[in-house]
């Protein structure tokens, strides 16, 4: 009987396919489109004759309420033009998204989210990203939570067919300004000519990098060197060392005749760019409060654009006394996580302008939120970046949707392959500028041959991550 039966089941499926198959012939239903079938016969057959006919063009190679989450895994590339984990997150439906962690972070603070989205729907961004937001924190410890969240926008919007500006509520502008800096030079005739090839360029907004080591050298101009053996390098990673202290505790102090000698260098850019370029200043050095205020005083006359990180982002009430004794603009954020942080300096008029980094911060949605939180207290928004494509693309939609935004740092002028990275026949940067497109998502592909000749000692092309995949823990923060 079950035999008969089933046998009685498959007749009825092959007569059903028969004769939707002699409807088909009969309306002329091709690939052709309408031909010469007339609205009004359409109208007379059913239902899924209709639906069938007139969606035979539409694209099912997404269906964004049936999008899953199948995989995460981790590439990371060297010189680009530093270290750069990129994140690709697959899907049921064989689209994928690209994010990036922080520029020198490690991957494994993304990797360990892994076990937390496999199964979900990228498309809900925000939802997983409160889900995964307290694995996140301040420098680069954030890059995990912001190149996943990165990776979720592009999926999302592919999946929709949008460009992710788009999903943000829309462009301010589609054209998005860049700055830029150079490497340093001891001779500030040189430096001036090095930012002058930056202006030729074609470029619109410099930055430039002013250490006290550059100047250290030459006796009577470091208060407190000899308290480091002499090494103020910005940047030594040795437990205790003057790279590792913050500012106010170095007991360093730059003498009038460091100050002589580092204007030099800003005069001598102002000379070699003009006064019709905008320019920032970084890098300046770690000592105390006063000695950031002297020097802001000194460089007042040249007009910079913003002293930036003249001291750690977290002592607001140190910055709030370098806001309000200077007249040159104050500028931090690279390293803080999450809106939270921003609300603080913010609120208390800490600083002039607020810089997030959305590679820290935690992703595209939370940089717009922190931009669009600092419109509502007067400051606007550049934005720090130092990576790949990826990222840089990801901060250039938030550019496009932010109403403050001023301009995005593009650190790769000296990268020859940085543009090969992608498949793309125009370059991603022109003369100073990228220009976004109607492109789904982030609206690059990445060329993962080009990937694969850059990438990490040790490191493989998105290599499998199963060892990620076990959830172990508890993640609830409160009970």
């Amino acid at each position: 009987m079950r035999d008969e039966a089933h046998r009685n089941e498959e007749s009825g499926i092959r007569e059903d396919r028969q004769s939707r198959l002699g409807r088909r012939a009969m309306l002329g239903l091709s690939a052709a489109g309408l031909g010469g079938l007339s609205l009004g016969a359409l109208a007379f057959r059913p239902v899924e004759d209709q639906v069938e006919f007139l969606t035979q063009k539409v694209s099912r190679a997404s269906k964004p309420s049936e999008l899953k989450i199948t995989d995460m895994r981790v590439a990371v590339l060297k010189g680009v033009p530093f270290t750069s984990p990129i994140v690709r997150i697959y899907t049921n439906q064989g689209i994928s998204g690209y994010g990036e962690v922080r520029d020198d972070a490690d991957k494994r603070y993304a990797l360990e989210l892994k076990n937390r989205l496999v199964g979900q729907n990228p498309c809900n961004v925000e939802m997983l990203f409160k889900r995964i937001k307290q694995f996140g924190s301040h420098g680069r410890r954030g890059g995990g939570v912001s190149g996943v969240e990165m990776a979720l926008w592009d999926l999302a919007g592919k999946a929709y067919g949008v460009p992710v500006f788009q999903m943000l509520g829309g462009a301010y502008r589609r054209k998005i300004r860049l700055y830029t800096d150079t490497t340093e030079s001891e001779n500030p005739k040189e430096y001036g000519r090095r930012m002058k090839e930056r202006v030729e360029k074609g470029f619109t907004f410099l930055k430039m990098d002013l250490g006290i080591e550059l100047i250290a050298k030459k006796p009577g101009t470091i208060v407190g060197k000899s308290l480091w053996n002499g090494n103020l390098e910005q940047y030594d990673e040795t437990p205790g060392g003057y790279g590792q202290t913050e500012h106010n505790f170095t007991m360093v102090q730059v003498t009038d005749k460091g100050i002589d000698l580092m204007e030099e260098f800003v005069e001598a850019v102002r000379d070699a760019v003009g006064y019709d370029i905008p320019l920032g200043m970084d890098h300046t050095g770690h000592f105390d409060v006063n000695t950031a205020i002297r020097l802001a005083h000194r460089f007042e006359k040249y007009n910079l654009a913003w002293m930036e990180d003249l001291v750690p982002w977290n002592y607001t009430d140190d910055w709030k006394e370098i806001t309000a004794a200077v007249n040159v603009p104050t500028m931090t954020g690279e390293d803080i996580y999450g809106l939270d942080a921003f609300k603080k300096l913010c609120d208390a008029d800490a600083v002039d302008i607020v810089q997030p980094d959305p590679a820290t911060a935690g992703g595209i949605l939370e940089t717009k939120r922190i931009g669009d939180y600092a419109r509502e207290k007067g400051k606007p928004m550049p934005l720090h970046y130092a990576g790949s494509p990826v990222g840089a693309m990801a901060a250039a939609h938030i550019a496009a949707a932010t109403e403050s935004f001023i301009a995005l740092e593009y650190h790769a002028t000296d990268v020859p392959f940085w543009n090969d990275l992608v498949k793309q026949e125009e370059p991603l940067m022109n003369k100073g500028w990228y220009q976004l497109t109607d492109k789904p998502g982030l609206g690059i592909e990445m060329d993962e041959k080009e990937m694969a000749k850059h990438l990490a000692d040790g490191e493989k092309l998105f290599a499998p991550t199963p060892e990620w995949n076990k959830k172990s823990s508890h993640d609830r923060t409160w009970s």
